[in-house]
């Protein structure tokens, strides 16, 4: 009896095994269709919802770096730019800072010249002289001292120099030209105070100009009169 359990025990399980083994060969072989039928490219090149959101928050990222770094870039060349013209400033006002010292140098050299006999006047020192020479010894007299005979501008000039009771000579002939009556800074003389019936060139070789109280006349530059020195201190 025994012998007759066991057998259909063993009988029992082999069905079962069987059983088992058929249903794992029926799942594999459903699997296998499953993928067979699988579309792996679709599934590989459609972007899903999450990728298409992360790659257009990719791209205006990308966007607004590129506008930040133009803008930087506009802001260096502003700046750049604005260096370049505070340095031309500078430059420009160190000239002028020179300049002044220059300026303030020789203005403290001239006014040292008060002592000398020269005296000041609008913008400008003037020496008058007291002892007589000729129109070209006058004018080196001068022009070692860094100023020249005197050039008569304006009317207020005419008649601070007509004001002394003396004649001298002034900054003006006509050496190179007859009749062309030039400053000694090489200037035309385009108006004059001449007096009465001059410049006249009387016996034709009236070639230097001085003034008295009547006005300015033409004399012969050899003659010997006293002079006037004039150093222009702010042009």
């Amino acid at each position: 009896m025994s012998d007759g359990i066991n057998k259909d025990v063993i009988r029992t399980e082999s069905e079962g095994m069987k059983t088992d083994r058929m249903e794992m060969i029926v799942e594999i072989y459903e699997s296998a269709e499953c993928v067979r039928d699988h579309d792996f490219r679709t599934e590989t090149n459609t972007p899903q919802p999450l990728q298409r959101t992360e790659s257009r928050q990719l791209i205006s990222k990308n966007e607004n770096l590129t506008n930040e770094r133009d803008q930087l870039l506009t802001n260096i060349t502003n700046l750049t730019e604005e260096r370049d013209g505070l340095k031309i400033k500078n430059k420009n006002l160190t000239n002028e800072r020179d300049q002044l010292k220059l300026e303030k140098n020789d203005l403290q050299m001239s006014l040292g010249k008060l002592a000398d006999g020269w005296i000041y006047n609008q913008s400008s020192l003037y020496f008058i002289s007291s002892e007589k020479r000729n129109w070209a010894e006058s004018r080196r007299y001068c022009t070692e001292r860094g100023a020249d005979l005197i050039i008569i501008n304006n009317r207020e000039e005419q008649e601070f120099v007509k004001n002394s009771s003396d004649s001298f000579w002034i900054g003006l002939t006509d050496s190179d030209v007859e009749g062309r009556w030039k400053w000694v800074d090489g200037t035309n003389m385009t108006s004059g105070f001449w007096g009465s019936g001059e410049p006249n060139s009387y016996n034709g070789d009236e070639d230097c100009a001085m003034i008295y109280s009547s006005g300015w006349a033409d004399y012969p530059c050899n003659d010997a009169f006293r002079w006037i020195c004039e150093k222009i201190i702010f042009k």
